[in-house]
């Protein structure tokens, strides 16, 4: 036998080929997540002695890329000043996308993109198109700077004249926890987060405009940036995000206010105006940012039910807010009422919602579903917790908020690393995460006859 044809008989090693742009997407977090692992376990990154333990470092890195802000050790006193700086990074860059990034470095050093590169940037930014992206890449980059910068100037000149801070120690502060609310990740320097902040409308008031801003979705806020006093010309996913946003954002106010208001252990203790200030906040938060001004661990359980509620909805698509998103919430509502009253077709604000829309909402939503049911049983298991606090907290990963009652640090190992699988599928989404690792598409080239089964 030739060299040659004993050459082309020795197998292979190949390489794993991400042929999808969501499987790109999805090894970008998880490379993103292992590089701040790595820069975590640095002793420089711990402000004590020795290094940090790796699944305190591995929650914290999956924690910041993830946008969610749980966290297993106190922010501001276990980690250095270098450690917290790798946090705001991998904060950063979560909100934008490791894709959006890595395309944005991409154009500005060559000046041009090949398709795949548009196919994957379009993937993480849901853009409407390929042709577009080049501008959508910018745009994502002008709107996070815009409100970051602002957020930050406001919260610098508060920690400054009206906290005493010093004026670097103020800006510093200003920008990572404006940093952190535009992407709703939820991460402060305070032991006790925001709670000390409870009745400053100066620090509450802009975090919430940057977490409602970066939950509203880069679509949404470019479409609003263009035809802010037009809404009949809105697209019906802006007219959808922006409708359902006020709706949870006024419901949940009147219902966390209402709920507490007597609760000795969070509003009860405030004047009225700061009791509507710290409910207003409170129902801003699950969706989801995971600042908090009030204790949830003091919160009664019919708060902590509608909060659970609040998070499991999230915000609008293609931003920076997690859960099954509001969108999917809503088609989903409207297709119940339309089934209720009989209709043929699923309508909203005068258009017809397709049954391929209507079929992701619905897996979504019963991905979303069996997440949590199946993470909380595994967790309580594993547990002495009440089921309340293990939903709360497994509710919280999954939708990527970062709302804690308290237990995350004493869960065992084996729960923590579940919770860091939960925010890691939470942020990427189930079809994301679900078409990522399927290993190839299949298209039926023919339909089988129809069967009606009883339903109910």
């Amino acid at each position: 036998m030739s060299a040659g044809a004993t050459k082309a008989l020795r197998p292979r090693l190949r390489l794993p080929s991400l042929q999808h742009p969501a499987q790109v997407v999805v090894a970008g977090f998880a490379l993103a997540i292992v590089v701040g692992w790595l820069l975590l376990l640095l002793p420089v990154s711990r402000s004590g002695e020795g290094g940090a333990p790796a699944i305190a470092a591995l929650f914290t890195a999956a924690s910041a890329v993830c946008v969610t802000g749980l966290v297993v050790v106190d922010t501001p006193t276990y980690w250095s000043g270098f450690g917290q700086a790798v946090i705001l990074g991998l904060i950063q860059v979560g909100g934008l996308g490791i894709m959006t990034a890595a395309s944005l470095l991409g154009l500005l050093v060559s000046r041009r993109m090949g398709l795949r590169s548009r196919l994957t940037a379009a993937t993480e930014t849901k853009s409407l198109g390929i042709g577009d992206v080049r501008q959508v890449l910018f745009g994502v980059l002008r709107v996070t700077l815009v409100f970051e910068a602002a957020t930050a100037v406001i919260l610098t000149l508060r920690f400054a004249f009206g906290h005493d801070v010093p004026l670097t120690s103020a800006l510093y502060h200003g920008v990572f926890h404006a940093v952190s609310a535009f992407n709703n990740a939820g991460f402060a320097l305070y032991s006790d987060n925001l709670m000390g902040f409870v009745t400053d409308p100066w620090i509450c008031l802009p975090i919430s405009v940057a977490v409602i801003a970066g939950g509203l979705g880069f679509p949404v806020l470019f479409e609003l940036r263009r035809q802010l006093g037009r809404p009949p010309a809105w697209s019906l996913h802006t007219k959808l995000t922006v409708m359902m946003t006020l709706i949870l954002i006024v419901a949940g106010t009147g219902f966390v206010t209402a709920s507490e208001w007597s609760n000795p252990g969070t509003l009860g203790a405030l004047d009225p105006a700061g009791r509507l200030l710290a409910g207003f906040f409170q129902a801003v938060m699950p969706r989801t940012a995971g600042f908090n001004s009030l204790d949830p661990g003091e919160m009664y359980d019919g708060t902590l039910l509608g909060t659970i509620v609040l998070m499991f909805i999230g915000g609008g698509s293609a931003g920076t807010a997690g859960g099954i998103k509001v969108t999917t919430f809503v088609i989903l509502f409207f297709a119940i009422y339309a089934e209720v009253r009989g209709e043929s077709a699923v309508n909203a604000f005068d258009r017809r919602i397709s049954a391929r829309v209507q079929r992701q909402a619905l897996t979504v939503a019963l991905l979303a579903v069996a997440a949590v049911v199946v993470s909380t049983l595994a967790i309580m298991e594993m547990t002495d917790f009440a089921l309340a606090d293990v939903m709360f907290e497994v509710t919280s990963a999954f939708a990527t908020v970062g709302l804690s009652t308290g237990i995350t640090a004493d869960l065992p190992g084996a729960a923590q690393l579940l919770l860091i699988l939960l925010m890691f599928v939470g942020r990427l989404g189930p079809i994301t995460f679900a078409t990522a690792v399927a290993l190839r598409e299949r298209q039926r080239l023919y339909q089988l006859p129809e069967g009606r089964p009883i339903i109910g």
